[in-house]
């Protein structure tokens, strides 16, 4: 896999929730904050503070780069927990509740992945398992990081980088879950995702039924 231009972390939880948000911040380079963002902001401050600390024996590390060369990911986790045999524990942390919706919630399980999976190539340890932290529950959900999560990983890193190469936004998403998630998006002001789909709409309409 083509590695020249690395694809920050961020982009594939970016990509899963809506690959049109991907594409208007890592292609297009914008980004506008609403609640949900600042809420987040305010979670990752102290994990945002590179350090490390011993908590009964378990050596705990925060804002630790991490990269995968053959993937080309690269970004930085929230913390890393160093298990006593030096398996590394990824725990990501966010700011809603742990009870998600199941979609939702498949977005942080990829990203919590491809983190496992950077870990793996800088430490040469197997990661099996990682955790997400959910700050209005006060609680971890522990993830297994199986065969079809990590092959989900791959799959949305080669989209990812066929956007990026093509240099092409990607539609708006359809449907009810797709309205629910424009409102929650910081950026659906840039992104007008009711009036790209009456321009395309009609654009199909010029296209099928050209007046006589």
């Amino acid at each position: 896999m083509e590695t020249s231009d690395p694809i920050a972390l961020s982009a594939l939880q970016h990509w899963q929730y809506c690959p049109r948000q991907c594409g208007l911040i890592h292609l297009e380079q914008v980004f506008d904050d609403n609640v949900h963002t600042l809420r987040g902001q305010a979670v990752h401050a102290r994990t945002d503070c590179p350090g490390a600390v011993l908590d009964k024996g378990v050596r705990v590390e925060r804002a630790l780069p991490l990269w995968h060369d053959e993937l080309g990911l690269v970004g930085k986790s929230d913390v890393v927990e160093f298990l006593p045999d030096g398996t590394p524990y990824p725990v990501e942390y966010k700011h809603g509740s742990r009870n998600k919706a199941a979609d939702i919630a498949a977005c942080d399980d990829l990203q919590l992945a491809a983190q496992a999976m950077c870990l793996e190539h800088m430490t040469g340890k197997l990661v099996p398992e990682g955790a997400l932290y959910y700050a209005r529950s006060r609680r971890r959900r522990t993830l297994g990081i199986t065969a079809e999560l990590r092959a989900q990983v791959v799959e949305t890193i080669r989209s990812i980088r066929q956007m990026l190469d093509s240099g092409q936004l990607p539609q708006p998403l359809l449907g009810e879950q797709a309205q629910r998630r424009c409102r929650a998006c910081s950026l659906q002001e840039r992104c007008q995702p009711q009036a790209t789909h009456k321009v395309l709409a009609q654009a199909r309409k010029n296209l099928f039924e050209p007046d006589a």
